[in-house]
C-alpha cells in the first residue's frame, strides 16, 4: 500500500496542475475597422500647404515662393470629418492641369484629423504660377492653395 500511495500522489497532482493551467479563456474579437464617412459627410480642411519635403508627418520649408532649381514640391493637407473618405490634389502649372494619365493625385482618408501628402516633380524650365486645388470625391474644390516657382 506504500507503493500505491506516491502514484496516488502524483494522479492527484497531476489532476489539480492540468486544472491550473485552464487556457479556456475566449479569445478578444479583433478591433472593428474605423468606420467609414457617412454618405454626404463633410470633409473640411483644416490646413494645407505647399513644402519643399514632409518629415515626421510634418510639412518643412513651407512657403508660396520657391527656387526654380527646387526639383519637387510636396501638398500637404490636414483633414477632418473624412475618416473613410479620400480626397484629390490637383496640380496646376498657371491654368494647366499636371500630372500623370489621371490627372489628379486621390489619398485615402484613415481618420479624422487626417494628415495627408502627395509629391509633384518641378522641371527647372515650369517658372511661374502654379497651384494646387483640394477636392473632395464629388470633385468639390474644398481649398486652393497658390505658389509661385522662379520668381
Amino acid at each position: 500500500m506504500t507503493r500505491i500511495t506516491p502514484f496516488i500522489a502524483l494522479a492527484l497532482l497531476g489532476t489539480r496542475g492540468l486544472a491550473a493551467q485552464d487556457t479556456t479563456k475566449a479569445a478578444a474579437p479583433p478591433p472593428a475597422p474605423a468606420p467609414a464617412a457617412a454618405p454626404g459627410a463633410a470633409v473640411d480642411v483644416a490646413e494645407a500647404v505647399v513644402a519643399k519635403a514632409v518629415v515626421d508627418r510634418q510639412p518643412q520649408d513651407t512657403g508660396s515662393t520657391f527656387p526654380a532649381d527646387v526639383g519637387q514640391l510636396v501638398c500637404w493637407t490636414k483633414v477632418s470629418g473624412a475618416g473613410g473618405a479620400s480626397i484629390h490634389h490637383v496640380w496646376f502649372h498657371g491654368d494647366t492641369q499636371v500630372g500623370d494619365v489621371e490627372r489628379d493625385v486621390e489619398l485615402q482618408v484613415g481618420g479624422s484629423p487626417w494628415r495627408t501628402w502627395s509629391k509633384k516633380t518641378v522641371p527647372a524650365d515650369w517658372t511661374g504660377a502654379w497651384h494646387v486645388e483640394v477636392h473632395d470625391a464629388a470633385g468639390t474644390v474644398l481649398k486652393r492653395i497658390d505658389f509661385t516657382v522662379g520668381q
